[in-house]
């Protein structure tokens, strides 16, 4: 049985689908078990057990506000840092491994390539050293976990860049997007079926545990993105009138936190690992927004 936690944010609805489409059984959990108070997850695993007891535990709970991070410390490190921690913890107590995701912002975006999975981790803000630290409190409670990195995730189930730019296209003449912050966009519901794919891997015991690093390929700015977003929003219908796209930097919207300019992860490392190759991030956007017109 799985214990799949936070399943009712973007990521967790996807990857709830991905396990029935896989036929894994699971039982999942929102704010109802509060991942920062350890006796409530021992409770909800022993009363798991007294059913079919927990082989595997994932973890999509996270603090994700990156500016108010900076005036939040204290409950972003409580889910961010405490929280996996206490799922570790809790999982290794009964031998069930560990599936964690984080992020991109571990780095410090100042690379002139792809990170990888063993690359020095930077973070520049309290949200990216919250996620590092969660990584290491995840490790340092388990020997048998998974950490996916992944970075602009977007999808149905939750605000994202993409139904942004949707709304402010479909009521603006011109939208300002920063084009000085590059990366790779992230289709929710191809890094639940990763994930999943991960889960199916393990259980063959074929897969190393530790980090590895997921998006969809290639590697754009942002303004790119929105390019894309309207000139595919336009051929589908989901865009009825003209709005021109244009780049600005990241000086022009001032924030608490800098952004990693440079946040493209090395995939390589997931791709040998379960032979697939990575779904371009145009053909993946292509795909979220054929879901958006039905």
């Amino acid at each position: 049985m799985i214990w799949l936690i936070g399943n009712k944010g973007m990521l967790g609805t996807e990857l709830s689908l991905a396990l029935d489409q896989r036929g894994l059984a699971h039982t999942g959990t929102d704010r109802e078990v509060d991942i920062t108070d350890p006796a409530a997850l021992h409770r909800f695993v022993e009363q798991q057990a007294k059913s079919t007891p927990l082989s595997w535990i994932i973890n999509c709970a996270a603090y994700t506000a990156v500016d108010k991070a900076e005036d939040d410390r204290d409950t972003c490190r409580r889910l961010n840092v405490d929280g996996p921690g206490n799922i570790a913890c809790a999982a290794g107590k009964i031998g069930a491994r560990v599936l964690h995701i984080s992020t991109d912002y571990v780095f410090n975006g100042k690379g002139t390539r792809p990170y990888r999975e063993d690359d020095p981790t930077d973070p520049i803000g309290m949200y990216g050293l919250s996620k590092r630290d969660g990584e290491a409190a995840v490790f340092a409670h388990s020997n048998a976990a998974y950490i996916i990195r992944s970075a602009w995730m977007y999808g149905r189930y939750g605000n994202n860049f993409v139904s942004t730019m949707l709304r402010l296209m479909a009521g603006r003449d011109t939208v300002r997007v920063v084009n000085n912050q590059r990366g790779s966009p992230t289709w929710a519901n191809d890094l639940a079926n990763i994930a999943a794919d991960l889960i199916l891997r393990s259980d063959r015991g074929d897969l190393p545990y530790g980090i590895y690093h997921y998006t969809n390929g290639g590697d754009i700015t942002w303004f790119e993105f929105a390019k894309e977003i309207y000139v595919q929003g336009r051929a589908l219908g989901l865009l009825l009138r003209d709005c021109a796209v244009i780049p600005c930097t990241s000086a022009e919207y001032p924030a608490k936190v800098a952004r990693p300019a440079y946040s493209v992860l090395d995939k390589s490392k997931i791709q040998r690992a379960l032979g697939m190759p990575l779904s371009p991030w145009d053909t993946s956007l292509r795909k979220y927004l054929e879901t958006c017109v039905r």
